[in-house]
């Protein structure tokens, strides 16, 4: 029988998270930590006590923002980066409600506009994300504010290898 520790330890593929001694210099290096409702360390900590329910339910994974400080700065090596990464995927895989929905609508517009053209283009991005979000006029002045000064263009290069693109997306089975 797999537990919730040797099942994340298997999807990430590295450096077990048993190294972890709990020094905690991966949430005092954490920009976001302040907003989490585990730091880092605690998360660790709940996946080697079992508590899988309640870590794939907290918003701290879905905060991460994958910057990986917290690797850059562990003596162990853990890499906590790619450890978000694989519990925000079970909760999508095992079709879990996901706490920050709006983080995952972002995260969905970004692959899209990664699938149609290569690269990102800022504004069609945007619009895909307020579609999805349902949160249309929050922010529309400071867009307006970034297009006058040239922040936004209206138009972005497309990669030239497609096909290149696309075999990413099959080899790995986005969606």
């Amino acid at each position: 029988m797999s537990t919730f520790l040797q099942e994340v330890n298997d999807k990430i593929n590295g450096v077990p998270i048993q190294r972890c001694y709990h020094c905690r210099k991966c949430t005092a290096g954490c920009p976001i930590a302040f907003a989490m409702e585990y730091n880092p360390n605690k998360i660790i900590k709940m996946i080697q006590e079992g508590k899988r329910d309640e870590v794939l339910a907290s918003s701290t994974i879905w905060l991460c923002a994958s910057c990986e400080t917290c690797v850059t700065r562990c003596p162990n090596d853990v890499d906590i980066a790619r450890m978000m990464d694989v519990l925000r995927e079970m909760v999508i895989t095992s079709n879990l409600p996901v706490k920050e929905k709006n983080i995952l609508k972002f995260h969905e517009a970004f692959l899209n506009g990664i699938k149609s053209g290569g690269r990102i283009n800022e504004p069609l991005m945007i619009a895909n994300y307020k579609m999805k979000s349902g949160d249309y006029f929050s922010d529309m002045k400071m867009g307006i504010d970034m297009f006058m000064k040239g922040k936004l263009s209206l138009f972005s290069p497309k990669t030239k290898d497609m096909k290149a693109v696309r075999k990413i997306f099959e080899e790995t089975k986005a969606r």
